[in-house]
């Protein structure tokens, strides 16, 4: 029998690696230090972009406009998505099948589209929600027309296509923990409130933390739901709009590769933070 060496078995995935990360990553590095159009030769200008990053308003705005929403999301969903597991998981819910698909509908919805039907819920003078916020007697508010609410129809939006994703996870791993554990707890007479929180949580603490980081990851690389849902100036714009922004609408490739870059290292960062934290609590 031929021997194979094991390294033919992980080739291809150095191959896609190489050819779909790596490579890409070394030129848009070259190419943020560039001053570069897209149909020209790539001009060398050095630190220029960079300096010009520090100084723009816009991205400051987009760095704190994608980091409301990314606590925002982690909040929310997180909490959601527990609540709605914990439902989907009591013995005695009605038509539980049904609820079960219901849950998971909204991810499976195009982004764009529902971005455009929230769009026309959230309209100041016609839309939905001011509708039957006047019909109570209030008054109508701009959602999309001031900067002071245009974040949360963004919110709205992503915690709604997030929270069945994730709902989906945490129930996963619910099924997994063993009942014994909650048959002991009740014996001992505590509370479902303290199963939930001396049971249900520490065993949950791994997902939790995959689920943390996949929404961290989703967040800042968020596109479609600030994109359909704009906003006065750059009250609601997020990082990852702006880099097209700049990339493809203005043509500015140098400097729009310094924003990547930007964006690669904030992941980057937190992603270290919170394996350093998991790895401080001895998860891993």
């Amino acid at each position: 029998m031929k021997y194979r060496s094991p390294y033919l078995f992980i080739a291809p995935f150095f191959l896609l690696f190489l050819f779909f990360q790596l490579i890409p990553i070394l030129w848009t590095s070259y190419i943020s230090f560039t001053n570069w159009n897209g149909f020209n030769l790539p001009r060398w200008s050095g630190l220029d972009n960079y300096r010009l990053l520090v100084q723009d308003y816009m991205v400051k705005d987009a760095l704190l406009n994608t980091t409301v929403y990314w606590i925002s999301n982690i909040a929310v969903i997180l909490v959601f998505s527990i609540l709605i597991a914990l439902c989907l998981k009591r013995p005695g819910l009605l038509f539980k099948r049904f609820f079960n698909t219901a849950v998971f509908l909204p991810y499976v919805c195009a982004s764009v589209a529902m971005g455009l039907i929230f769009g026309m819920l959230f309209d100041e003078n016609a839309g939905f929600i001011n509708e039957v916020i006047a019909a109570l007697g209030g008054k109508r508010i701009p959602w999309l027309t001031s900067s002071e609410f245009t974040k949360l129809p963004v919110i709205i939006l992503m915690t709604w296509r997030g929270i069945p994703w994730f709902t989906v996870i945490i129930y996963s791993g619910m099924l997994n923990i063993s009942p014994e554990y909650y048959e002991a707890a009740t014996i001992d007479g505590a509370s479902e409130f303290q199963q939930f929180f001396r049971i249900t949580l520490p065993c949950l603490k791994n997902i939790l933390f995959f689920c943390t980081l996949t929404i961290t990851v989703d967040t800042w690389k968020m596109f479609n739901e600030s994109y359909t849902l704009k906003g006065p100036g750059s009250s609601n714009i997020s990082l990852f709009q702006l880099i097209y922004q700049y990339g493809f609408t203005t043509f500015r490739l140098g400097y729009a590769s310094s924003l990547s870059i930007l964006l690669l290292g904030v992941l980057l960062i937190i992603s270290i933070l919170q394996f350093i934290v998991k790895r401080r609590d001895g998860e891993i």
